[in-house]
């Protein structure tokens, strides 16, 4: 303890609140030690994961398995005792305890002798993974059935000691006997989950092509610790979740393009049996072939089904097309003109203009557009979105997710000298940090940028307003649009989205989506450090992670940028872009020894993974080795833990030179 002067009158209220903690000098102390204890420990093992695009599947797996981690342990301690399908069972067993032990119980003959085994080895590994940690942290993770039994076996070493190796043998032998081994074995395979990843981060886009992005939320609902820098995607959903009715339109229109209709449905109850009786009464005649879905398994669906979703496509397309250019004109300020696709078509020719040249159209089939005025729905049209804005604004499980990552998510993060953000800083042509006009006049960049635009997005879902605020919501609403495709937006960063040339147009010069000065820039590392500096970080030491465009690993491309400053970690989660990646996703793993890359191979299916005891192959790349392993004292969680020691401190000064008095601990009042 320091002898420093302290200025306990202008402390008073704060050390008195803290004396109902630590009522005596005793309990003070102890707290320091505590305190002290845990500054030395190695730093948790964090996790991040990015663009996870609704593969709900493949994402579990990877929880499951700690991106690799949990097979690296249990290779290091039993590569010589076991064969490889052993270890490869005993992977299988912690990643999927129940399904796994009914698959035992059908081929196993000895149970008995399999359960003392399994649990012996379990407990072996739960012991591994618990090291860093403090007792009273894995206390608190531990269910709290057999939390006494799980602490007795963890902390008694079996090997040297008879009579200890007796003791561990028979609260094991009982745990059999009393039919609780199933209970027991799940319960130690869910810990072992929960301490080899000490916090996740999710760098955005949980939403849109896979099916299960409502499964994801699921899981994160219930995950012990985790935040996430949200992603345009998650944008465009939180949009739709708000009443934002392009966002809607986008939503249900990247469903239909990938045949996926399960988070919408079947994740939160929206029903789009209106929009496929109005795209078959308006479209039924059209073949509507700019607007098949990509559908990774053509066996799975009929030609009758495919053509009934690619009216759906088509017809929610061309509403929303409409409705942005309503945006659009509403806000000059977005700079977006060059979007009013409807207004640069001759219908008669059945050509497009773009920039001087004139441009055939696939289709110019268009019986809901009057040319004269394009952007106005017809009286089906707007009814039809009014049921679907109806039907997204009061999703309950919707606004749960959306809430749920508003509680756990911003725009950017500063976490361990590490800046998170998804996809971009805008930047200027001469590399200099871009202002951006958020609203008429208000212009930011940089770090401003990205905090005006959270506290839009969080305006947007204010439960009670202010009448004379209630234009502030409403342009917070309508911004979503904004953000999911404006040229400026942090989350899109490019000159325009060509959704409408993409359906319309066969030259590919008019699909090409010319990416922000970010995206040229973010390969130098004076950028990096610029970047860096902006946010308050050391460029010495300090890293940009993001994700939101992939990485293409089979043409050479780099995760690893900016010198080693910057690492873009999409490596293709979702299975429309296996082919394109040339792998199936990226963990950035930070442990107390450095930076670890694992990248992903496709993942087969969970049935595989618990039948066949198919893992995720992962191939690990060290991006960066401390040159000493790093403890708690070195985070930010240090930089906490060291002000609560310095106000204890002050406390023990408080209590010792008579400016407090010690007293009993005051117990609650019983009911």
């Amino acid at each position: 303890m320091t002898n420093r002067p302290y200025d306990l009158k202008k402390d008073e209220r704060y050390l008195q609140l803290l004396s109902q903690s630590f009522p005596t000098i005793a309990e003070a102390s102890t707290e320091i030690i505590n305190l002290q204890a845990i500054l030395n420990l190695p730093k948790g093992t964090e996790h991040f994961l990015a663009d996870i695009h609704g593969e709900h599947e493949a994402f579990q797996h990877v929880l499951k398995n700690a991106s690799g981690n949990i097979k690296r342990k249990v290779n290091e301690l039993f590569g010589d005792t076991l064969r490889e399908s052993e270890k490869r069972d005993l992977c299988t067993l912690i990643y999927y305890p129940e399904q796994k032990l009914e698959l035992v119980k059908q081929q196993e003959k000895e149970l008995e002798d399999w359960y003392h085994i399994a649990i012996h080895q379990l407990v072996r590994i739960c012991r591994d993974v618990s090291s860093k940690y403090t007792r009273s942290k894995v206390r608190k993770s531990l269910p709290v059935d057999f939390q006494y039994i799980i602490q007795e076996l963890l902390h008694e070493s079996s090997s040297n000691d008879k009579d200890k190796t007796d003791y561990v043998s028979a609260i094991i032998s009982t745990i059999i006997s009393t039919g609780r081994a199933d209970d027991f074995i799940i319960a130690i395979s869910n810990v072992i989950q929960r301490l080899t990843i000490d916090h996740l981060h999710i760098l955005g886009d949980i939403y849109d092509r896979g099916p299960g992005a409502h499964v994801v939320m699921d899981i994160l609902k219930n995950y012990h610790t985790w935040d996430i820098t949200w992603g345009n995607h998650d944008i465009l959903w939180m949009g739709a979740c708000a009443g934002n009715k392009p966002c809607i339109c986008n939503v249900i229109r990247i469903a239909l393009r990938y045949d996926n209709m399960d988070t919408i449905e079947d994740g939160y109850g929206i029903n789009l049996m209106q929009l496929a009786t109005f795209a078959m009464d308006v479209y039924g005649k059209d073949p509507c072939k700019e607007f098949m879905p990509k559908v990774t398994q053509p066996d799975s669906i009929d030609d009758k089904s495919l053509q009934l979703i690619a009216r759906m496509h088509k017809a929610i397309s061309i509403i929303q097309f409409k409705l942005e250019a309503q945006m659009i004109k509403k806000y000059p300020h977005w700079k977006m003109e060059n979007r009013l696709s409807y207004e640069m078509i001759d219908y008669k020719k059945g050509t497009m203009k773009i920039g001087g040249t004139e441009y055939k159209l696939t289709s110019c089939n268009f019986p809901t557009v009057d040319p004269k005025n394009p952007e106005v729905l017809t009286p089906v049209e707007e009814a039809l979105m009014e049921k679907l804005h109806h039907s997204f604004t009061v999703s309950e499980k919707l606004r749960k997710h959306i809430l749920l990552q508003l509680r756990h998510g911003c725009m950017y993060q500063v976490c361990n000298n590490n800046l998170l953000y998804h996809a971009s800083i805008p930047l200027n042509e001469d590399g200099t940090l871009k202002e951006v006009e958020i609203c008429p006049g208000n212009f930011a960049k940089g770090k401003d940028l990205l905090h005006k635009v959270g506290m839009i997005i969080r305006c947007a879902f204010q439960p009670q307003i202010e009448p004379e605020k209630m234009k502030e919501k409403e342009y917070a609403i309508d911004y979503f649009m904004y953000l999911w495709c404006g040229p400026n937006s942090p989350l899109f960063d490019k000159a325009m989205m060509t959704t409408f040339e993409r359906y319309f147009i066969k030259e590919k010069e008019t699909h090409h989506e010319e990416k922000g000065f970010y995206f040229k820039f973010r390969d130098k590392e004076e950028t990096a450090d610029m970047i860096l500096n902006e946010f308050g970080l050391s460029s010495t030491n300090g890293h940009i992670i993001n994700g939101h465009v992939p990485v293409h690993v089979n043409k050479g491309e780099s995760p690893i940028k900016g010198g080693g400053k910057l690492m873009v970690i999409d490596g293709g989660f979702s299975q429309a872009y296996h082919k394109e990646t040339g792998i199936a996703g990226y963990t950035l793993v930070y442990h107390s020894r450095g930076f670890e890359l694992v990248q992903h191979e496709p993942f087969a299916s969970q049935e595989d993974a618990i039948k066949r005891g198919i893992d995720i192959m992962g191939t690990t790349k060290i991006v960066e080795l401390n040159q000493r392993r790093l403890k708690v004292a070195d985070m930010d969680k240090g930089t906490e833990l060291k002000l609560q020691i310095e106000a204890l401190e002050e406390l023990l000064y408080a209590y010792r030179h008579g400016f407090l008095t010690e007293r009993e601990k005051q117990n609650p009042p019983k009911m």
